[in-house]
């Protein structure tokens, strides 16, 4: 055993390019980490907030000036300067917006936490008087907010405008509001105690470009983005069953590698015949099911495809996965990961149709109340930073509707709490 540690020391063993930070110096290291990367998105807050463009390592360009996009973009090796990440991610996912104010805000206290730090105020003590501000601040927000009635359109179109000033869905947030609004509106139901629910489940969001943002629009029902796999196949059926597959029309393969010997033509025939025999079989069960149309989220074989074109059966094929679960929401039925165990009960009901110049499915189901709100723009750019910005409205706009009240914005809940937190503590 070594003298040091016979005394009692500790031994500490680090790597040849580590580095060792303690007491103030480790306070100002991660307050400074912390701050610069608040400072890295402060430029984007406010109605004269400018983007920002993130070129990732793969050479992807990102536009945007969504602070909870911004942050998880950057490459960050600092536990300090990630947990100012984690504020963003947890508004993000709690509020659905103002993830930019909220790390501002925590660069701010950060700052404050050091000057008392330099007059040789505890940690602990810091800590204890944030917790009461925050406590405090807690209540005089609910003093503060005003209810709000969910019927009232005009209000719930200025928090949705709100939302996106600033933002890439700015310069149309007039249309875009009343859009978001609609959409929330249709999917909100009232609970049994007064109180309502906003259903996101029952509310998805498809982009579409090479239009203008002005047309976009919302839907009833789904809207698929694919095509038929077989041009004979019907466009349109109206008062339709429909199947839900998350398993391939395919083939099966064998799960361990093989090789086949073929001695003669008429052994490749009829191991072609078999794989054939296969797929009828498939199909058939489908038909017999009585399916009109078919939504597959993965492949399905060219003969397959030409059989259901012969049964009169539309069928989808490679359907995302968040298409084919809200596709369950609207037709109802069940998704089926086996063919030939599927049942009548499985089956969904709706009406399809065929939009030939956008190149679009339109589905309704009965007695569905959800509703796909498609935008547009002119690149998938424009696209991806609309998106972003009407998503985060509808979170802002649900958040209201469910919770009854609202707060001003532009800072000036930000103004009166500082007033209020600066009398409490005096």
């Amino acid at each position: 055993m070594s003298q040091r540690m016979q005394q009692g020391q500790p031994m500490i063993i680090l790597g040849e390019d580590s580095q060792r930070v303690q007491d103030k110096d480790a306070q100002e290291h991660n307050i400074a980490a912390a701050r610069a990367v608040a400072e890295s998105v402060r430029s984007t807050l406010g109605p004269k907030g400018m983007d920002k463009m993130l070129v990732s390592s793969m050479g992807d360009v990102t536009v945007t000036n969504d602070g909870v996009t911004i942050l998880q973009e950057m490459d960050i090796d600092n536990p300090t300067a990630e947990m100012i990440v984690e504020v963003a991610e947890t508004q993000e996912d709690e509020a659905g917006d103002g993830t930019t104010t909220a790390v501002a805000i925590a660069g701010e206290l950060l700052k404050n936490a050091q000057d008392l730090l330099e007059q040789d105020i505890h940690p602990t003590a810091i800590i204890k008087g944030f917790h009461m501000a925050s406590e405090q601040a807690r209540d005089e927000i609910g003093d503060i907010a005003e209810s709000v009635d969910p019927d009232d359109a005009d209000l719930l179109k200025q928090v949705a405008e709100t939302s996106m000033t600033g933002k890439g869905a700015d310069l149309n947030k007039d249309l875009l509001a009343d859009l978001v609004v609609d959409a929330v509106r249709a999917v909100t139901v009232e609970a049994e105690d007064g109180s309502h629910v906003v259903d996101l489940e029952f509310l998805e969001v498809e982009t579409q470009t090479g239009r203008s943002v002005s047309e976009s629009e919302l839907l009833e029902g789904a809207v698929v983005d694919k095509d038929p796999v077989h041009e004979e196949m019907p466009t349109t059926v109206e008062d339709a069953d429909i199947l839900l597959l998350d398993t391939a029309i395919e083939v099966e393969e064998t799960e361990a590698d093989a090789q086949l010997s073929v001695d003669s033509p008429d052994q490749l025939q009829q191991f072609i015949e078999q794989e054939e025999e296969e797929l009828r079989r498939k199909v058939q069960h489908i038909a017999d099911l009585g399916a009109d149309i078919v939504f597959c989220q993965k492949g399905i074989d060219d003969m397959a495809q030409h059989f259901l074109a012969k049964e009169g059966i539309l069928a989808v094929r490679r359907a995302k996965k968040s298409d084919i679960q809200f596709l369950k929401e609207i037709v109802g039925g069940r998704v089926v990961s086996d063919i030939e165990s599927a049942t009548e009960d499985d089956l969904g009901h709706g009406s399809v149709t065929r939009d030939e110049a956008d190149e679009l499915f339109y589905v309704e189901g009965e007695d569905s109340h959800g509703v796909t709100l498609l935008l547009r723009g002119s690149t998938d750019h424009v696209v991806d930073e609309l998106e972003r910005g009407v998503e985060d409205a509808m979170d802002v706009v649900s958040s209201t509707v469910a919770d009854g009240r609202v707060l001003a914005g532009g800072g000036a809940v930000e103004v009166e709490l500082a007033g209020r937190l600066r009398d409490y503590a005096d």
